[in-house]
């Protein structure tokens, strides 16, 4: 498995766990450019799509698929088509003094 990926089956728990969830408390995520570097690389990938979740821990997350010119998500773990993960939400990791991060 390629770094900072996830298998399909975590990604539909998180998912799901995500929109069970009536409190959201994660206000944005910090998205590592290797996880951007590498879905972009691969064949086919003309944009990047994202879905969030919660996982066993709780913890919110930020998963990243590439998408085809079709608007298709590609997932393949035998093609090379990862969904990734390695996103860090704030809280705890945020730029505290971003206009974005003090709106109510």
């Amino acid at each position: 498995m390629v770094k900072n990926t996830i298998t399909l089956e975590t990604a539909q728990l998180w998912a799901s766990n995500w929109r069970r969830n009536p409190e959201n408390s994660v206000k944005a995520f910090l998205i590592p450019s290797t996880d951007i570097t590498e879905l972009l690389e691969y064949e086919g990938v003309t944009d990047v799509r994202t879905y969030v979740g919660i996982d066993e821990r709780g913890t919110h997350k930020l998963m990243l698929v590439g998408v085809d010119a079709d608007g298709n998500d590609l997932i393949d773990d035998i093609k090379g088509q990862y969904i990734y993960d390695f996103t860090k939400p704030c809280p705890p990791v945020c730029d505290v003094n971003s206009p974005l991060f003090k709106l109510p």
